[in-house]
């Protein structure tokens, strides 16, 4: 069987703000699967211990009155949130996300400042597998036009998504994508072992941010700058 028929894992985070340096995580999910079947989820609503700005409730859903009055302290659950995952990642079941950099470098931002140990720490090495349905997507099918969002993708590959940004939903919706992904593509993704295919996502992200850094240079923003680093910043 091919990684895309065995165990995976769905992660995704719904956050404060757009910056994992600044922002602060109010819901998570990790959903098991076995393929694109779902299995079981766990799920995390923290009270951030900042405010959570409107334009942030607008998308996701949670107010400061929600989060403060049922999230978990935003320490215990984060450590939390990173025990369940790495401890998937340990028993090789790979970690399927949407963006990865953003959810994963988010999740070892948290880690730091509550003073816990990041996500390399736990594991004793480096973070993988990970699956980044943005990141392939882009490389097999890299002149589509439109919008790349997760709504959109998963219009392309005819994934059915319930709740967008709810990250339970999100996290599954992933996982869906990744597969669709793997039935459609079989030489450049199925087929690929899990270690050759986490290492391809460096250089196809790499290749990708170095793209839109030029492009970005030669018109608007001269002084543009985009982390090529994948899957964490």
């Amino acid at each position: 069987m091919s990684w895309w028929q065995e165990p995976l894992v769905g992660f995704d985070l719904e956050t404060t703000g757009t910056d994992p340096a600044e922002s602060r995580i109010v819901t998570a999910a990790l959903v098991d699967t076995v393929g694109s079947r779902r299995q079981g989820a766990a799920n995390w609503l923290l009270d951030p211990g900042v405010p959570i700005p409107a334009e942030a409730e607008a998308i996701h859903g949670i107010g400061d009155d929600l989060a403060r009055g049922k999230g978990r302290p935003a320490k215990e659950g984060v450590g939390e949130i990173a025990a369940a995952l790495c401890e998937r990642l340990a028993a090789g079941r790979p970690v399927v996300a949407f963006n990865a950099p953003f959810d994963l470098s988010m999740l070892d931002a948290e880690l730091r400042r509550h003073g816990l140990p990041d996500l390399a720490e736990r594991l004793g090495g480096p973070v993988a597998p990970v699956l980044d349905a943005l990141v392939i997507d882009r490389a097999v099918d890299k002149y589509r036009k439109g919008s790349r969002t997760l709504q959109r993708v998963c219009e392309v590959y005819g994934v059915e998504l319930t709740d967008a940004h709810e990250a339970g939903s999100d996290a599954l919706a992933a996982v869906r994508v990744a597969v669709a992904l793997a039935e459609r593509y079989r030489a450049e993704v199925a087929e690929l072992p899990l270690a050759e295919l986490h290492r391809r996502q460096v250089d196809w992200y790499r290749e990708w941010a170095e793209g839109l850094e030029a492009w970005l240079r030669k018109g608007k923003d001269p002084q543009a700058v985009i982390d090529p680093r994948w899957p964490l910043r």
